[in-house]
């Protein structure tokens, strides 16, 4: 092979595959969209997670992300043969480090901004209350989304290339089989503080650091094992993608393993119920399933078919998923908590709406639609501009 030969396929293996980047922007723009409605009071049941056990389409937007992290995962590792060198541990650990630290930015904001407010009461300058408010760590959120990304991503990536790729799915069984045993010795599935998950989040990580929901935190320490084999599974179908050169046969290993995880899981699910909030074994495997078969169709649609006008809205969001995550993050805290007299701006805004005379639960989608706009702007003109903002 000449080097003009080498150097077209080279192009081709890196061109982006523009279904994965419309399925990055679905999901984030799915993630803004049922993160920010105008009243959690009002809202449609299919845009809540479920409350225990089950699955609502809600509750699939955050592992689809984790899925296409873990594909990513592997067009990003490919480029160094997935050496395990000094450049890439510290790329590794510094991306890890930069994104946990992004989420812990993310609950100082918002717990500085509540503190501020509160120390309003108190008989003391504006800059006392400022400085006590920003150094107010008592009730800082240790584990949270952002936190779970950076952990899962660095964790699979060091395993990628540490570890010899066909011992990879043997990795993965036996993560997701271990901790259904701590689920099932430990009462896992139960609500409450006598969950195993729940007494560790709360031994460790302490209650004044946690977003508790029956006892334990979501995002929490023990099941960040699942979540690193959530990202494994992306990972694998990354592999099996690239390993295929026609559209045709990757639409194809696409769904097929997409209808695999989705059966095992769902199989699985007889003994191991469906739930996010632990992040179980079989919410996994269904929602690995799901997303690759939701992959497999987009591109079908996309990259096979050729029908893209409908996409660009979604490739905005694509282009810089994670920064137009932290600025919607940004965004609804300060509009949360920010206060003219008695109201938060996002109070004023939503009673501005609610003039319509629209049904409650409409107007509160409403705010949350437009919300996801407000954050598209911003996206859209990056990606017009061609800027991309890696973290």
């Amino acid at each position: 092979m000449n080097m003009e030969q080498e150097k077209t396929v080279n192009q081709k293996e890196s061109k982006r595959i523009l279904s994965l980047d419309v399925l990055r922007g679905i999901t984030i723009a799915g993630m803004i969209l049922v993160n920010n409605p105008g009243n959690w009071s009002t809202v449609y049941t299919p845009l809540l997670h479920v409350d225990w056990h089950g699955l609502t389409p809600t509750d699939l937007i955050f592992p689809f992300f984790m899925f296409i992290m873990g594909i990513s995962t592997f067009i990003s590792l490919r480029k160094t043969n997935f050496s395990f060198t000094s450049d890439s541990l510290k790329k590794i650990i510094k991306r890890t480090f930069v994104i946990f630290l992004i989420g812990l930015g993310l609950s100082w904001v918002s717990i500085s901004i509540a503190a501020f407010y509160r120390l309003g009461a108190e008989d003391i300058s504006i800059l006392e209350r400022l400085g006590r408010s920003i150094i107010d760590f008592e009730n800082i959120r240790i584990l949270g989304v952002m936190q779970r990304l950076a952990l899962s991503y660095g964790i699979a990536a060091l395993i990628a290339i540490s570890v010899k790729h066909k011992h990879i799915p043997i990795l993965i069984a036996t993560l997701l089989i271990g901790y259904f045993i701590i689920l099932l010795v430990g009462n896992g599935f139960a609500q409450g503080d006598g969950n195993i998950l729940a007494i560790v989040d709360q031994k460790i990580l302490g209650l004044k650091h946690m977003y508790v929901s029956h006892g334990i935190d979501p995002e929490g320490i023990l099941s960040t094992i699942p979540s690193v084999a959530h990202v494994l599974i992306g990972f694998l179908i990354g592999k099996v993608l690239f390993d295929q050169k026609e559209n045709t046969q990757r639409m194809l290993v696409l769904f097929i393993w997409g209808a695999i995880l989705t059966f095992i899981g769902f199989l699985f699910s007889y003994a191991c119920p469906i739930n996010k909030k632990i992040w179980s074994p079989s919410f996994v495997l269904i929602s690995c399933g799901v997303g690759s078969t939701l992959l497999a169709l987009l591109f079908w649609i996309i990259d096979e078919k050729g029908h893209k006008k409908w996409s660009v809205f979604f490739e905005s969001f694509g282009a810089n998923p994670l920064f137009i995550y932290v600025l919607s993050s940004l965004l609804a805290t300060l509009i949360g908590q920010i206060t003219i007299g008695s109201t938060s701006i996002k109070g004023i805004l939503y009673s501005g709406l609610e003039v319509i005379g629209l049904p409650d639960k409409l107007t509160s989608l409403l705010f949350g639609v437009l919300f996801v706009a407000v954050c598209w702007i911003v996206g859209h003109q990056l990606y017009k501009r061609k800027i991309y903002i890696k973290i």
